[in-house]
């Protein structure tokens, strides 16, 4: 019995999503490991309850901290093997459920599946939690308490983690436990899945506020004591498991993938004829969507980490410092000189827009290497030399210098040939893809227009932008692509703004005007037409006229709490999340109180069943 406790506790651990962190830490002690292990278990939410308020966690007992347990920093090694392991399962290699050995049946294989989606979902919650009301919680009673440093910090380092753990917590994850518990009447998951999508845009703020995020973690852990010590002392407690604040702020930019993962062998393993299998294919095509973004932002901060170590190697000159750059090649190679009877040892950085000719310094405090010169690779020529003299030697010449360099080997010089002349035949399409922008039928150029984010939403793909897609405007998107969209295509294609206002009972629960009251509005204007659209019904969206296509502002209901009334006046009521706080005021008690009841039914996750379910517009 006791052997059947231990294996059921080690796959209970396996499943875990926190654990996968553990497999990139194969050098930490097993005791760290299995505290990983109890914390999970600890956190995990029985019967798909909402997790309690967080608890003040122990203080460590110095005499019991194991050495080598410190907590890490997030590396480029780590996000490289994060991206590997999230693109090829081999996360979930060790995870797969197994029957249990009292049985004398075997579970379906997509009810396993199912089961290890919940698992795998308590122990994110458990994370959620603990970033939200442990970490960012805590941070804050800091601030407001010793005023050594601001709110705002906190609140921008921590983003929307709490909208996205109030709805795990409060929907997402009892919805997934009453299913599991429900299979035999309900086999499916495919329609819970799919009422995950609204929510994707939380995801998107998340991930994209990421990097900002761990820029301002970073400054002010080293400026500021205070702050250092409530994140240490945090990270050093058991709920904790030895790992950074950056390892547990990293759980949401996983978890989409992961979805995909165990959806896709979900869908596989459903019967033909299955009943999910329509709702469930719909639900993975959503899923897929937002793990293309999520895999996105891991490959650019890998990229943005491999530049910032190249820059601080060069001494970080302002000259060359762009995030927008990629690198290249990077090697030594010899110098030659026709003074000198020995080449000069040399070392070359090539970026796209550029090459780097550096001398490598002796005393290496701080910068690694001198610039010497930068060629730019516009305008930009390399071929091979025939010297018996120096072998394996080539030609480098631009506008600003010419350099005769000889490589180590054969391969290296053809190597180095062959990349160079990449980033020229880049830079090369980049120019030919403007002139035929820019130049109208019979050659002759035209006058461009600046476009901008609020000017268009069309991209297309730009040859010397390695194809990826580029904000144009409508006129160089058909040109470029040759497609007019029609206007069913052009609906996919809205951002998170841009959904049509609604005016009518037919297409919202409930919508008007009503007063933005509060410099939380910005310039938005006195007043907003509000909807809760029926498509779309636990967010709100904020429009300046009815008749507008693009809402100034949206907010995910789901957690927010709705307060009625103030002393002042009556007909005020308050929007309230972790230190968001929106205030509106309606023309009378009467719609204020219809309001309210709109926007704590979608706070609470609930969602209109037919067409006229819930309707409380005039």
């Amino acid at each position: 019995m006791e052997a059947c406790r231990m294996e059921g506790e080690s796959k209970e651990k396996l499943a875990s999503v926190s654990s996968l962190v553990t497999v990139f830490e194969n050098s930490r002690t097993p005791g760290a490991a299995s505290r990983v292990c109890k914390l999970e278990i600890e956190h995990h939410c029985p019967g798909g309850r909402a997790p309690p308020p967080a608890e003040p966690w122990k203080e460590p007992n110095l005499g019991e901290t194991l050495q080598g347990s410190e907590p890490r920093m997030v590396s480029r090694r780590y996000l490289s093997s994060l991206k590997n392991k999230l693109s090829s399962g081999a996360w979930r290699k060790s995870c797969q459920p197994g029957t249990d050995p009292g049985l004398g049946t075997q579970e379906p294989e997509e009810k396993r599946i199912v089961q290890e989606l919940l698992e795998t979902e308590k122990a994110y919650v458990a994370r959620l939690h603990l970033l939200d009301q442990v970490f960012f919680q805590e941070l804050l009673r800091e601030a407001r308490a010793s005023k050594a440093f601001p709110e705002d910090v906190v609140r921008l380092i921590f983003s929307n983690i709490s909208s996205i753990y109030q709805f795990h917590a409060q929907f997402f994850l009892p919805e997934l436990q009453r299913r599991l518990d429900d299979w035999t009447a309900t086999p499916r998951i495919g329609d819970v899945i799919q009422k995950l999508a609204p929510f994707l845009k939380m995801y998107s703020e998340y991930v994209k506020n990421f990097e900002r995020a761990a820029e301002l973690l970073a400054s002010w852990t080293d400026k500021s004591a205070p702050f250092q010590e409530v994140i240490t002392r945090i990270q050093s407690s058991e709920a904790s498991g030895s790992l950074t604040l950056q390892h547990h702020m990293l759980e949401p930019v996983q978890r989409i993938p992961r979805y995909e993962l165990l959806l896709k062998e979900y869908v596989q393993k459903l019967p033909a004829q299955a009943p999910d299998r329509a709702d469930a294919q719909k639900a993975l095509d959503m899923i897929f969507l937002a793990a293309q973004h999520s895999n996105a932002a891991i490959t650019e901060m890998e990229r943005l980490q491999d530049l910032w170590d190249v820059y601080q190697r060069l001494g970080l000159e302002d000259d060359i410092v762009d995030p927008s750059n990629t690198l290249l090649r990077e090697g030594p190679v010899l110098k030659i000189s026709f003074r000198r009877s020995d080449p000069m040892e040399r070392y070359l950085f090539l970026f796209n827009n550029m090459l780097l000719y550096c001398i490598p310094k002796v005393i290496q405090v701080g910068a690694q290497f001198q610039v010497r010169t930068r060629i730019d690779v516009a305008g930009m020529k390399v071929r091979e030399l025939t010297d018996a003299e120096f072998p394996h030697s080539f030609l480098v010449s631009g506008k600003q210098r010419t350099l005769e360099l000889q490589a180590r080997s054969q391969e290296e010089m053809i190597s180095w040939i062959q990349a160079c002349q990449a980033a020229i035949d880049q830079i090369e399409k980049r120019n030919e893809t403007f002139k035929a922008a820019v130049q109208g039928p019979e050659g002759d150029t035209q006058e461009q227009e600046v476009v901008c984010a609020k000017c268009s939403d069309y991209r297309a793909e730009l040859k010397y932008d390695g194809n990826r897609p580029n904000r144009v405007c409508f006129h160089c998107y058909t040109f470029l692509t040759g497609n007019v969209l029609r206007e069913d295509k052009e609906d996919k294609k809205r951002g998170i703004l841009e959904k049509g206002s609604t005016t009518g009972s037919e297409q919202s629960i409930m919508c008007g005007f009503l007063q933005l009251v509060g410099d939380k509005w910005g310039k938005s204007g006195p007043r907003g037409w509000c909807v809760i659209p029926r498509d779309d019904p636990l967010v709100l969206y904020v429009y300046a006229a009815p008749q507008d296509m693009r809402a100034h502002t949206s907010v995910p209901l789901l957690g927010y709490q709705v307060t009625a009334g103030t002393q002042a006046d009556s007909r005020v009521f308050q929007l309230q999340q972790s230190g968001q706080l929106y205030t509106f005021k309606a023309e009378t008690e009467e719609l204020r109180d219809r309001w309210v009841k709109a926007m704590e039914r979608a706070a609470s996750g609930w969602s209109p069943r037919g067409p006229s379910d819930g309707d409380l517009s005039d």
